[in-house]
């Protein structure tokens, strides 16, 4: 009776073995991360069409930018459309309101546009229930943006 040789394998992990449990927990677990991170991208809200804090004025943009329903910097900025018309002097502020007042302004100061734009900032003491927008003032015209509520 003859004896059959035994059998040669490649080296490495067995089928079977441990190694494989766990490579295919990291390719589930990976899968999963994916899932959820796809998952909240689907779910997030669609950008708005106009910058918060924004408004389109006859001859520029008006915006005001801060961490809106907190104390904290904001910052007045307005641009002019076509900086060739000659350069302006505007002040800068903003303007609160809440379910019971609307605030008067508040002036970050005054400046003179330099290339079409100036930008103007300052501290302003904000609650989580209070909506702020931009305020400019030009020749005894106001213009205002939108509101924008935290």
């Amino acid at each position: 009776m003859t004896v059959p040789a035994p059998r040669r394998m490649a080296p490495g992990p067995s089928p079977a073995g441990p190694d494989r449990r766990r490579r295919a927990a990291r390719v589930a677990a990976a899968g999963a991360v994916l899932g959820l991170l796809l998952a909240a991208a689907a779910a997030a809200p669609a950008a708005p069409d106009a910058p918060t804090g924004c408004g389109d004025l006859l001859h520029g943009r008006l915006c005001l930018r801060g961490p809106v329903g907190a104390t904290g910097v904001y910052t007045a900025v307005y641009r002019r459309d076509d900086p060739a018309r000659g350069e302006l002097t505007v002040r800068l502020g903003y303007q609160r309101k809440n379910a019971r007042i609307t605030a008067f302004p508040g002036w970050f100061g005054t400046g003179r546009t330099r290339g079409g734009a100036v930008r103007l900032s300052g501290r302003v003491e904000m609650l989580p229930d209070e909506c702020i927008r931009g305020v400019m003032e030009h020749v005894r015209t106001v213009f205002v943006t939108k509101w924008s509520c935290g």
